[in-house]
């Protein structure tokens, strides 16, 4: 049985049920509860289930939800009737001031994204980090690695070695192509790495042993009950160094992007405003 089939057969149960605790009239003959003078109609309840596929059996997910909203509206109910009048309207303030606010805020989201510019150049950027360098200093290490993890009983270990030192585009072409007999690798060193993410990633590393293992142009093998670890350190960087450019882009973009944002929204409002009171729609009377 399909789900609107559940969902129907539930609730016309439900009406024949409740028929006799309160009659209905034209305005509420598809309400399927009752709370005071709030009535809940079976349209409410079939939007639950538009685009939703509930595991459960509809039926229970329909007595809940009617459930769920008796015990709101009760609540709701008790608030009203023993709140303040001064309370109440406070609360109605705010909830109009939040009301306005959701409105206003996409409106103008959506005006900022149909204008707002959010490709950031790499002049651009690069401009930006050499005026502000101070402002991204590491504080954490970085490291540029490759490393290869094979298992204990891996056969050809000097080969792959082999590869793993030259590391010429021929070699690099190799590797890609055996990379599923690796049980864990990494062979992008030129991209900056958290060392910390290192020490998670390789095993014989950890905080005790990564200033003396993890050294520029170190290449280290390594071995434990897990397997034999190749490792070549190409760079590193410490805390308080100037974080390279290529590492604090994505933030760099991010921060570009929010000033525009930002210089935009200016902009928007005072078209908005100059436009009202040029229409005469806005005016300050003296």
């Amino acid at each position: 049985m399909k789900l609107s089939s559940y969902i129907v057969l539930f609730v016309s149960c439900f009406l024949v049920i409740s028929c006799d605790f309160f009659n209905k009239t034209t305005s509420d003959q598809d309400a399927v509860a009752r709370v005071n003078d709030s009535y809940l109609f079976s349209s409410e309840i079939d939007e639950l289930f538009e685009n939703t596929d509930f595991s459960l059996d509809s039926a229970t997910v329909v007595n809940s939800y009617i459930n769920d909203w008796a015990t709101n509206r009760l609540l709701l109910d008790g608030a009203l009737l023993n709140l303040s009048k001064e309370e109440q309207d406070k609360f109605e303030k705010l909830v109009q001031e939040y009301r306005t606010d959701l409105y206003i805020k996409l409106y103008k989201d959506r005006l900022i994204q149909q204008r707002l510019d959010s490709v950031v150049s790499d002049q651009e950027a690069a401009q930006f980090y050499d005026q502000n360098k101070e402002n991204f200093k590491l504080n954490e290490e970085l490291v540029k690695l490759r490393y290869i993890h094979l298992a204990t009983d891996y056969n050809n270990g000097n080969e792959v070695a082999k590869l793993f030192i030259n590391f010429k585009e021929e070699d690099k072409v190799v590797l890609d192509s055996i990379r599923l007999q690796f049980k864990n690798y990494f062979l992008n060193d030129s991209t900056w790495v958290r060392r910390s993410v290192v020490q998670n990633s390789i095993q014989p590393i950890d905080a005790t042993n990564a200033d003396k293992l993890l050294k520029k142009t170190n290449f280290l093998q390594l071995r434990d009950s897990l397997g034999l670890y190749l490792i070549a350190v190409k760079e590193t960087l410490s805390r308080n160094d100037i974080a390279p450019l290529t590492y604090v882009r994505p933030t760099i973009d991010q921060i570009i992007r929010n000033k525009r944002k930002l210089t935009l929204t200016k902009q928007l409002e005072k078209e908005i405003k100059d436009d009202a009171i040029k229409n005469k729609k806005f005016e300050i009377y003296n």
